[in-house]
């Protein structure tokens, strides 16, 4: 599953490179379709990430959030429910592929993480 926001330039470079790579995959709308918390909880102990990483961190719903709402004063569980609110807090793209995620578009993470030649999502 390919988790994105249709205006996200970043998320356009990960569907591109997805494209060109002939990989087939379910796109998901992160605004219209926000991650719940279960997903959340489950995608965070896949990745091997701290909670932090899930954040978009530049995003204007996580500039107004109040300080003592960002996740450096949160505990892990505050912290998913609080993302769990709104996907524009959440960090995009997510690729989601089997007990793989990915957050964020590093293309040299992509690259070690995904066989292209045979790859469905």
């Amino acid at each position: 599953m390919f988790i994105c926001y249709a205006r996200c330039s970043t998320c356009a470079k990960a569907r591109t490179w997805l494209d060109r790579h002939g990989m087939s995959y379910r796109e998901r709308d992160i605004k219209g379709d926000n991650p719940t918390y279960g997903e959340l909880k489950h995608w965070l102990a896949m990745s091997g990430l701290p909670v932090r990483r899930f954040f978009n961190t530049s995003g204007m719903v996580y500039r107004a959030l109040p300080h003592d709402q960002r996740p450096d004063h949160l505990s892990e569980e505050e912290a998913l429910r609080l993302l769990a609110t709104d996907g524009m807090l959440v960090k995009r793209p997510i690729l989601v592929d089997g007990d793989q995620v990915l957050v964020g578009f590093h293309l040299s993470d992509w690259e070690r993480h995904l066989n292209t030649e045979t790859h469905r999502i």
